[in-house]
């Protein structure tokens, strides 16, 4: 290796540097991930190097025995992780090991609570790679060249994690990438040949590439004494080296599913549960998936990176193939190895690919009863809708051949518990309904408080009729695209008529038409009073103790989703709601008994609380204050 040219110092992105900071001094529990990180990245590169290498087998340079190496010296301190796969080239190593290509880092960033255990646990579970190896070192160095490039285009990086690296241009021989750790004083246990083999197999051993370490072998004369300068160092090879989901599931133990899964997900924490599964005959798959246990910083950035690892033949073809799963099980990890796509097709192609569509349909349905099976367990299955509820919400509107069966696995806040945990199926809420009940009754708000209190429940708490509690954004959206379950009905309980079929009797039916007769004159001054601010004006019987609610035409769009389309920029029509009285309350009472300008303050001071009930904005507050004040002094 010649003296290094064309040195440079860069800082580091800011995001790393908060990162690193945090890494080098926090308390960390579990340091030994570091290993497990650096040989992920190393088989990665070597996966790479063997897919370009199917087009350009010279990529190899005469060494085709894919590998990673890893050395130790107990008098320098050091460990050395080396593979001969893809390498980098001066620029790759500048953007890889100078910024987090990841996004999701600021969200990351902004949930570390400053206490320095909680923050390195959070570091742990980020899966943050490369980084992981300041964990254990106060410096460190990488040499890298990129596969099929001129011997002279090596690149030396090197760090102390401290704000800024060096990188550099040099001599090396050998493609690939050699990651030498300068370990710190707490930190030697690492190197240790016994240590490092430990934790080889406890965390690597399903990895496909050979991971190998030195084995040091004398020579014995007869008596048995070793032979003093007879020393040969071989490479022995410490894991299985042989693909997980290729192996029969009897054979494979839940700790070896764990630990694959940590590996392909680059996740500390256990997944929630998995499905390995074998499929011949005209397509012939294998497929290994996992619902994780907890999000991704990702998770709701519809442009990063998700999707499975796809692999032909044993062969790796790409890490994020989310042509495989659609995007509301954007969640789901794992691996997919087919024998019916062809080698060299290239990403716009495989998205066409026709077999690509029929194993996305068989995953799709794998990943949904895998999600059905977990809900046998209301613990395990409560903290996966916890995490990931929202993002299965998006499925109705996505998928509509499994609408049923996704609509089976959603969980809602209910008036039967009034808690905000969402935790009632709709099967539960079909099972509970009132006899006569012919519909599945819903309200969508800005917050569930807002959902609990809102006046339109107060017939249904009255007559014991449950009904779902929304919240999240993306509720009433999945409403539009969720029509039935079990062959009833939603119903939006803020939108038009309302009708509780068989639950009402002739006679409440009875009472409220001549209630409504008895009501027209006043109904017809409010009307006049209010003028263009409503649609119309009647009463109701949805009220039991509030003195009116606006509501909303049928197929109208909601007050929460106008909301969020105007927050967005979007410009929508003006909607006018529907004033609904009640004629049992006093304030109507008082408000029919009203003259002149009273009359129409009174009209508009319940008018502008219905709206305020509702969530919604008032155009004019001041005028608001101002009656009400009025009224209040009267």
């Amino acid at each position: 290796m010649s003296t290094a040219t064309h040195e440079e110092t860069l800082g580091f992105q800011t995001e790393v540097k908060q990162l690193l900071k945090l890494m080098i001094h926090s308390l960390y529990s579990n340091r030994e991930i570091f290993l497990r990180e650096l040989i992920s990245n190393g088989a990665d590169a070597c996966d790479k190097l063997r897919y370009a290498a199917l087009d350009n087998d010279a990529l190899y340079e005469g060494d085709s025995e894919l590998r990673i190496e890893i050395e130790h010296d107990a008098e320098a301190g050091t460990v050395t992780v080396r593979d001969n796969g893809i390498g980098m080239s001066r620029d790759e190593v500048i953007q890889n090991l100078g910024t987090i290509a990841r996004s999701g880092t600021a969200e990351f960033l902004q949930q570390l609570s400053g206490e320095q255990q909680k923050d390195a646990k959070l570091i742990g579970q980020f899966g943050v790679g490369f980084y992981s190896g300041f964990i254990v070192a106060d410096e460190v160095t990488v040499r890298t060249r990129k596969a099929g490039s001129d011997q002279a285009s090596g690149v030396e990086w090197r760090s102390q994690g401290e704000g800024e690296f060096s990188v550099a241009d040099i001599e090396r021989e050998a493609h690939g990438t050699e990651i030498v750790l300068h370990l710190k004083g707490d930190a030697q246990e690492f190197a240790d040949d016994f240590r490092l083999r430990s934790l080889v197999r406890k965390y690597s051993d399903h990895i496909e590439v050979p991971v190998r370490l030195p084995k040091v072998e004398t020579a014995k004369d007869d008596d048995g004494n070793e032979i003093e300068g007879s020393e040969v160092t071989t490479w022995e090879t410490v894991n299985e080296a042989t693909a997980l989901w290729a192996r029969p599931k009897g054979e494979i133990s839940d700790d070896e599913y764990q630990a694959f899964y940590k590996h392909v997900a680059h996740d500390f924490s256990d997944p929630l549960t998995w499905s390995h599964n074998k499929v011949e005959g005209k397509l012939e798959y294998t497929s290994l998936l996992y619902v994780p246990g907890r999000a991704p910083f990702d998770l709701y950035e519809r442009d990063g990176a998700r999707g499975v690892k796809l692999y032909v033949q044993r062969v790796f073809i790409m890490d994020d193939a989310e042509q495989f799963l659609p995007l509301y099980l954007r969640f789901i990890k794992g691996v997919v190895d087919t024998k019916d796509l062809s080698l060299n097709v290239s990403r716009e192609l495989l998205q066409q690919d026709p077999q690509v569509d029929k194993i996305k349909s068989a995953l799709t349905k794998r990943g949904l009863d895998m999600l059905k099976k977990l809900a046998k367990d209301a613990e395990a299955y409560q903290t996966f809708w916890n995490t990931f509820g929202t993002v299965l919400k998006e499925g109705p509107a996505e998928d509509f051949a499994n609408r049923e069966k996704i609509a089976g696995l959603l969980r809602f806040a209910t008036t039967h518990t009034d808690s905000a945990t969402q935790d009632q199926s709709l099967a539960d809420y079909v099972s509970r309904m009132k006899e006569g009940q012919e519909k599945i009754y819903y309200i969508v708000a800005d917050s569930f408080k807002a959902a609990k209190s809102s006046p339109h429940l107060e017939i249904f708490r009255k007559k014991g009729i449950e009904v779902l509690l929304l919240s999240d954004r993306i509720d009433e959206w999945l409403m539009s695209h969720l029509s039935e379950f079990e062959g009833k009905n939603f119903v939006d309980v803020a939108k038009g008529e309302l009708d509780l079929g068989e639950v009402e009797n002739e006679e409440e039916k009875q009472a409220q038409e001549e209630t409504a007769k008895a009501k027209e004159a006043l109904v017809k001054r409010v009307q006049e009073a209010l003028g263009e601010a409503v649609q119309e004006v009647k009463v109701t019987h949805r009220l039991t103790d509030s003195p009116a609610c606006v509501v909303l035409p049928e197929h109208e769009m909601g007050f929460q989703m106008r909301r969020i389309m105007e927050a967005a920029g979007q410009t929508l029509p003006e909607v006018k709601p529907i004033l609904e009285l009640n004629p049992e309350h006093p304030l109507v009472g008082r408000l029919e008994g009203a003259e002149g300008e009273a009359f129409g303050d009174l009209a508009h001071i319940l008018f502008d609380q219905a709206i305020i009930a509702e969530g919604g904005q008032l155009e004019d507050p001041a005028a608001y204050v101002k009656r009400l004040n009025t009224l209040l002094t009267a």
